[in-house]
């Protein structure tokens, strides 16, 4: 599988509706929250889930997880938590005299980093890292971890005690920011009946594989993405940098991100090229957390959310080309 075909786009469209099904064994009620994941597994991103605890997270990283039939570790965060606890170390073998690498809990398709943001600055580097070059360095030699890789990161935005903000250059690598919310009345009615399955991972259904989904990957870089389409992201790139409002705009690897989710996103509606209504569904999930209001702004009650809203309102959209 090498050319972006007809045959193709449709295979992955049924792939894509077969992997949210299966995750949504476990995560009731929020579809539009999984296919924002499956989204970012599919464009080689990662996802940052920010909601208050037991909504969740943890079983939405693991649901994914087990409908790829991927490997899925969990790291929990906490201010004392070093490097190597994350990446791996040299250890000497006692018995042979040989020096080699032990893996980290950072070397799985899935990786759910949860609390991340009480971790400190070192081992917060120490996470740039993989998430940014997929590979982990010790002692010279680069290991790189499985593909595909998702980091799916959780932090808690009520109890900041003891923990540290992340980085921009870290938020950036962030391909969407979402929060689940709490379930509506049906769904949350079901989740309480007895015997109900909700949150059991065990229920979700392998439904793909690592090898498929690194296979998409690159074939899904050919959606076609028209020249208007371009300088529609970049000129919504540059209103959140000009916003009088703004202290820091979306970066170029942030529309970079926008567009490779875009071609996702058109992908799994059974289309070959990209239209306006893709990037502006996804605009604030990529944007909204690279974006950074002035203490100014945000005294005056303004929210990064606002400075992406006013550049997709203020921005002419191009009608869509096909391929």
């Amino acid at each position: 599988m090498t050319d972006l075909t007809a045959e193709s786009i449709a295979e992955f469209r049924v792939l894509h509706g077969r992997v949210v099904d299966a995750v949504e064994h476990a995560v009731h009620g929020k579809r539009p929250v999984v296919e924002l994941v499956v989204a970012a597994l599919f464009s080689g991103g990662h996802v940052l889930l920010e909601d208050v605890p037991g909504t969740g997270k943890t079983t939405l990283a693991r649901a994914l997880a087990g409908a790829l039939g991927g490997t899925s570790r969990r790291i929990q965060f906490t201010p004392d938590l070093l490097p190597a606890d994350v990446t791996g170390t040299t250890v000497l073998d006692p018995a042979t005299g040989a020096v080699g690498f032990r893996p980290g809990p950072v070397f799985a398709n899935v990786l759910l980093a949860d609390e991340i943001n009480r971790a400190a600055a070192k081992t917060q580097s120490a996470m740039l890292e993989v998430m940014a070059e997929q590979t982990v360095t010790s002692d010279g030699t680069a290991h790189p971890v499985p593909d595909p890789f998702l980091v799916v990161a959780t932090q808690n935005p009520i109890d900041l005690d003891g923990t540290y903000r992340l980085p921009e250059a870290q938020l950036d690598r962030f391909l969407v920011r979402v929060t689940l919310g709490y379930p509506d009345v049906e769904h949350e009615l079901a989740v309480l009946r007895p015997g109900s399955q909700a949150g059991d991972v065990s229920t979700v259904p392998v439904v793909s594989s690592p090898q498929e989904v690194a296979r998409y990957r690159r074939l899904l870089t050919g959606v076609h993405v028209a020249e208007p389409l371009l300088r529609y992201v970049r000129a919504l790139g540059e209103a959140t940098r000009t916003d009088p409002r703004s202290r820091l705009g979306a970066s170029t690897r942030a529309l970079r991100a926008l567009v490779g989710a875009a071609q996702v996103q058109a992908a799994a509606q059974g289309r070959h090229y990209v239209v306006p209504s893709d990037v502006q569904q996804l605009a604030h999930a990529v944007l909204d957390h690279r974006v950074i209001p002035t203490r100014e702004a945000v005294l005056d009650g303004a929210t990064a959310h606002d400075v992406v809203a006013a550049g997709i309102e203020g921005i002419e959209v191009p009608r869509p080309v096909a391929a």
